[in-house]
């Protein structure tokens, strides 16, 4: 039954990777629009936004707990592996 292992290991990692992709990696109060992910420089003209990263690869933009934009592509299947393998080490 060895001819399975990197399968369930795989699997293994996918679920442990999905779980890890729905937490943040950082959070970022500010009013600027010089983000490197920023193609919106219209929401810090009203003031302070928050900006979340999340280990999926998503950005989240709120001001006062409303959400604004979403940022990014959502990372899945090997690429989400991948970069939860790295960030491990």
């Amino acid at each position: 039954m060895t001819q399975y292992d990197d399968r369930v290991q795989y699997q293994r990692d996918l679920l442990k990777a999905e779980e890890w992709s729905k937490t943040s990696a950082s959070i970022h109060v500010h009013s600027t629009d010089t983000m490197w992910y920023d193609n919106r420089p219209q929401d810090t003209k009203k003031g302070a936004v928050t900006d979340t990263i999340y280990n999926s690869g998503l950005v989240v933009r709120t001001r006062n707990g409303k959400h604004i934009h979403t940022f990014g592509e959502r990372l899945t299947g090997e690429e989400l592996v991948r970069s939860f393998i790295r960030h491990q080490s």
